[in-house]
């Protein structure tokens, strides 16, 4: 019993708290040292992504987990992509928007040669509306859902739709 995954990065965490990227990763490293798993979200505010800046906030956050995580340890690692512009909003990345996030994280962390094996999510207004067309791309290995688990028979839905 207790925990087993744990959820680090959360934007909530990052813009209510402060929470630096440094401080995310060394969240990371500490939970990977206690046996856990870590779920590191990373993502951009509206005004980032309007403003062009989307793969520069995501390196940026990326680079602090890249330098402060082993590569052994990225094998006990999962990254969520959660666009702060889509979390409670409605608005969600579109299937391609995603994928192309996706794109650049895998990348990103390719650099310490386990990019393949490190799952992806994504974590942005997921719900039983648009789950399969996210899940209907490679370059996602899952979603985080958030917000549409509050409400049961919406759970229930999505769940129903995506389970095997």
């Amino acid at each position: 019993s207790g925990a087993a995954v744990i959820l680090v990065g959360h934007s909530e965490r990052r813009h209510l708290f402060g929470e630096t990227h440094d401080q995310v990763a060394r969240k990371t490293a500490a939970v990977l040292k206690a046996g856990l798993l870590p779920l590191v979200c990373v993502g951009e505010t509206l005004a980032e992504r309007e403003g062009g800046r989307t793969e520069h906030i995501i390196t940026r956050q990326l680079e602090p987990l890249l330098d402060k995580v082993p590569a052994a340890g990225w094998e006990q690692v999962v990254v969520a992509y959660e666009p702060v512009w889509a979390i409670g909003t409605g608005k969600n990345a579109t299937p391609d928007d995603a994928a192309q996030v996706h794109e650049l994280i895998r990348f990103s962390i390719g650099r310490r040669g386990v990019g393949g094996r490190v799952p992806i999510l994504y974590g942005g207004s997921v719900n039983a509306g648009n789950v399969l067309a996210l899940l209907a791309r490679p370059e996602l290995d899952g979603v985080l859902v958030g917000g549409a688990s509050l409400d049961a028979d919406g759970w229930a839905e999505l769940v129903g739709l995506v389970k095997p």
